[in-house]
């Protein structure tokens, strides 16, 4: 394109219709663009990926994969789009940060595709939220295939960078404002995966306290036992100036490519073939190193499972060759496999650990495997494929809490409510989502949110306040901000019997400056707390409380519950009956479903589907009041009669959530109840 443009500004030239000073001017200021313009003055220059709805912070990076890029087998290697995906999380960082920016940490990557030549990478990262001097920055790893057009996910990753300021200064990031409901969504969560990572050491440390001490091979029939000294690798590397980024020192991207390259030379010396990176731990750089530092990178095969083996890799630095001193810059935990033809994986080897730290090593291996499937399990996967309940662990405590918090602060965050009736200030909204209906009720209460905030969240007082809590035992005090609770509702369920739940109460303070404080349940499974006969077990999927101050003695209160429109039986373990609510709402309003969401006992079940706001509606009935008239129809799930009109069975419907709703959180009384019902 630039030849022909100079060969027209040639022939232009010599027609004598263009002279000199344009090519110049040209050489100046036009290779922004293939055209001429000019601005006004003061007019301010578009920055890419800050128009047309996209976050001001994001990074857009498209990289076609080229031969230099790959390895034997023509796939991008995985220390090449480390470098890539490190580049395009710093540049959105100094974006918002205005200041350079260095990595800090990098969460768990988990790579679910490879990337073959002439495919082309895109990345996308933006700033997600910024705490005091560290950021969380969001990356999204995507390939396109331009002979196809097909386009596939490759990993979704979470950095933190940490911005740097003159020497001896520290720097004040603005705060992010979200603007799109993914954005929101992002921003609310952003606060409970920092508290996962600063627990992270803890949770292993923990795990490897309850584990025997004793280390026990595994054994696999047939399979070659190699020592895992003959995995090890030491590499050492010279810092220069192509290493460094603009600040001088050594690229973090660069530094994991070493780390990755020494990584699979390990895992190839356990298997004799050729490995495939999986997955990488969540790490922390330790500090920096510049150019004209030696890194020296050492890794050895820490343990190899059936199919997959994790190998350990860290990376020291020193300024000169004489040096006797190191510093650590980076430890890393690599998961790899070796594929068949088919693209299966392939049994490994075993591995003996060298006695002393060899065998730590071992032991800490498998505990990082089993942090790292629960971890998957509750953090990675969807919403929906999350069971309703979960069996609690000491391995999975951080993420369960982490899944019961963000599960909350996605609902909240969703901006598709629909208003579904207002009186004296009070709204409900409903939200259906595939096969969840969820309800939000939003009201102002006098009442400070400190005080409401410690109100909601301590469940051992709740028969105190609200009828409907026979009793709510302190099962466990898993740490200063969650608890496992055995309550006892007096509400009866389908089998005229008593409600149980075993319910993770999960409550955080605001984070920062218009946070609000956050109260939320989800049921677990404890084997010291099996189904007893004499109760109905019942389950929640995600319910809780949002609460923001508004004034000294006001505060905003959002109460929201999830419930399953359709709940597969063997989803809780009972093939002959449905999950029941929860009693983690106030007032006993239930969470989940009863018989009268859908009709599992086959007693008198009707024609047609239910009416959208009477079939979603009255399974709360029941676990909030018993069996009474509403509207001219019965609500015990005994008897089920054909539906009425709705139109004059919703008020009454919305009377039992609002009144519920305001009495338990305000302690009006049951004169209350009957001004509200007039109003109705």
């Amino acid at each position: 394109m630039l030849s022909f443009f100079w060969l027209r500004c040639l022939l232009k030239m010599v027609k004598g219709s263009i002279v000199p000073e344009d090519i110049l001017s040209f050489c100046c200021d036009g290779l922004q663009g293939s055209t001429l313009c000019s601005r006004e003055p003061g007019e301010r220059e578009e920055v890419p990926g800050a128009m047309g709805g996209c976050s001001p912070t994001e990074v857009q990076m498209s990289q076609l994969v080229l031969p230099c890029h790959t390895n034997h087998r023509g796939e991008l290697s995985a220390g090449q789009l480390l470098k890539w995906i490190d580049t395009a999380a710093c540049l959105s960082a100094e974006r918002h940060a205005g200041c350079p920016c260095v990595t800090a940490s990098m969460d768990d990557i988990y790579f679910e595709h490879t990337i073959s030549v002439g495919q082309v990478v895109n990345i996308k990262a933006k700033v997600n939220r910024a705490f005091n001097s560290s950021m969380e920055v969001g990356i999204q790893v995507s390939y396109e295939d331009l002979c196809s057009g097909k386009h596939c996910s490759i990993c979704k990753a979470y950095a933190t960078f940490v911005a740097q300021g003159p020497p001896g200064t520290k720097v004040k990031l603005k705060p992010l404002a979200p603007q799109t409901e993914e954005e929101k969504i992002e921003h609310s969560i952003a606060a409970e995966r920092r508290r996962m990572r600063l627990v992270h050491k803890d949770t292993l440390k923990d795990l490897l306290t309850r584990s025997p001490r004793d280390t026990e091979l595994e054994t696999r029939d047939g399979s070659v036992v190699v020592p895992a000294e003959k995995t090890r690798v030491e590499s050492v590397e010279l810092v220069l100036p192509p290493h460094a980024n603009h600040q001088g020192n050594t690229f973090g991207g660069q530094i994991m490519a070493w780390m990755e390259n020494v990584a699979t030379i390990a895992a190839s010396r356990l298997c004799h073939a050729h490995p495939t990176l999986r997955a990488i731990e969540m790490f922390h750089f330790r500090g920096p190193s510049q150019v004209g530092d030696r890194l020296v990178l050492k890794a050895i095969v820490n343990n190899a499972f059936k199919n997959s083996m994790e190998v350990g890799v860290c990376a020291e630095a020193y300024d000169q060759e004489m040096s006797v001193s190191r510093r650590h810059i980076n430890s890393a935990f690599m998961t790899f496999v070796v594929l068949d033809e088919e693209g299966r994986p392939r049994t490994l080897p075993m591995v003996v650990p060298q006695p002393g730290d060899g065998e730590r090593r071992y032991r800490e291996a498998s505990a990082r495997k089993k942090i790292r499937l629960d971890r998957k399990y509750v953090v990675s996967c969807k919403q929906n494929e999350v069971p309703l309940s979960v069996p609690w662990d000491q391995s999975n405590k951080v993420y369960l809490s982490y899944n019961n918090v963000s599960a909350l602060k996605t609902l909240v965050a969703k901006a598709n409510w629909a208003l579904a009736r207002e009186k004296e200030k009070v709204r409900i909204y409903t939200l259906e989502e595939d096969k969840f209906l969820s309800f939000r009720i939003e009201m102002s209460v006098r009442i400070a949110a400190g005080q409401a905030f410690s109100l909601l969240s301590d469940l051992r007082r709740r028969h105190e306040w609200d009828r409907h809590y026979a009793s709510a035992e302190l099962v466990q005090q898993v740490d200063e901000d969650d608890a496992i609770y055995h309550v006892l509702s007096q509400t009866l369920s389908h089998e005229n019997k008593p409600q149980d739940f075993v319910i993770l109460a999960s409550r955080r303070k605001p984070c920062d400056k218009g946070d609000p404080y956050v109260v939320a349940f989800r049921s677990v499974t404890l084997p010291t707390h099996p189904a007893c006969p004499s109760f109905t077990r019942g389950e929640t999927l995600c319910s809780g409380f949002c609460v923001w101050p508004e004034a000294e003695e006001t505060s905003k209160l959002l109460r929201h519950l999830r419930g399953l429109r359709e709940v597969p039986a063997e989803k809780q373990g009972r093939p002959d009956r449905a999950p029941q609510g929860p009693l983690g709402c106030p007032g006993g309003l239930a969470d989940g479903r009863t018989d009268g969401w859908t009709d599992r006992q086959g007693a008198g079940k009707e024609e047609g589907a239910p009416g959208r706001w009477d079939g979603a509606l009255r399974p709360c009935l029941p676990l909030a009041f018993g069996p009474r008239e509403v509207g001219g129809m019965r609500t015990d799930t005994g008897t089920r009669r054909p539906r009425a009109d709705t139109s004059h069975t919703w008020p009454f419907i919305f009377f039992i959530f609002l009144s519920n709703f305001v009495s338990c959180c305000t302690g009006l009384d049951f004169l209350v109840r009957l001004m509200l019902l007039e109003s109705l």
